[in-house]
């Protein structure tokens, strides 16, 4: 892998739009935390969304499923999975019964959510009121849910990592990072899903 300057804008789906392109990483999980701070801007649009006393806006909840499921998961979640967590176990934190395996749990659980909203959507136009339910419910508990997983890694598992993990081998990740963007969701797609956060922070 080519040894290259790390800027956000090359290596993460993730900051916020207006400072994006300025921001270098320093860490992987530097980086990893930009991710989150996005993810709660669009945890914030689904409550918004779950709390309304009616169905309607279906455009933004297929807009917050798709950013969930590409930006959140595909490309978040599966840094986590396939990079930072196995560059910590080879430093001797365990995968099973340690706080890796609790994570994996998590994500696998946060899907469950994901997918009961997905599914809700496809009813949404011939059983409103069936729709409704489990979106509201659901989409509270994600919210709920997911924020609660946002913190542990943020206080605990990431504060492992760099406990663990030398500057060399924070950068080695902030390029295999990179390269995991551009072959999952593809060349350019991180900015697409920080417009869409930027709309739904806007109730658009």
């Amino acid at each position: 892998m080519a040894n290259q300057a790390v800027t956000d804008k090359g290596n993460s789906c993730c900051g916020h739009a207006e400072s994006h392109a300025e921001h270098t990483f320093k860490t992987a999980t530097e980086a990893l935390k930009a991710d989150h701070r996005v993810i709660e801007e669009v945890l914030n649009a689904l409550e918004r969304l779950a709390r309304a006393p009616e169905l309607s806006a279906l455009d933004q909840w297929e807009k917050a499923i798709d950013f969930i499921r590409n930006f959140a998961d595909k490309c978040h979640h599966l840094k986590e999975e396939k990079l930072l967590f196995p560059a910590m176990e080879e430093h001797g934190v365990p995968l099973e019964g340690g706080p890796l395996g609790v994570m994996l749990m998590e994500h696998e659980e946060g899907r469950g959510y994901v997918k009961a909203m997905a599914a809700a959507l496809t009813i949404a136009a011939k059983d409103p009121a069936a729709a409704k339910k489990t979106l509201q419910e659901m989409g509270r508990a994600y919210v709920r849910f997911l924020r609660e997983h946002i913190q542990k890694e943020d206080d605990i598992l990431f504060n492992m990592a760099d406990d663990v993990l030398s500057g060399e081998e924070q950068k080695e990740l902030l390029r295999d990072f990179e390269e995991h963007e551009l072959k999952e969701i593809g060349s350019g797609v991180h900015e697409k899903y920080l417009a869409i956060a930027q709309e739904l922070t806007a109730g658009r």
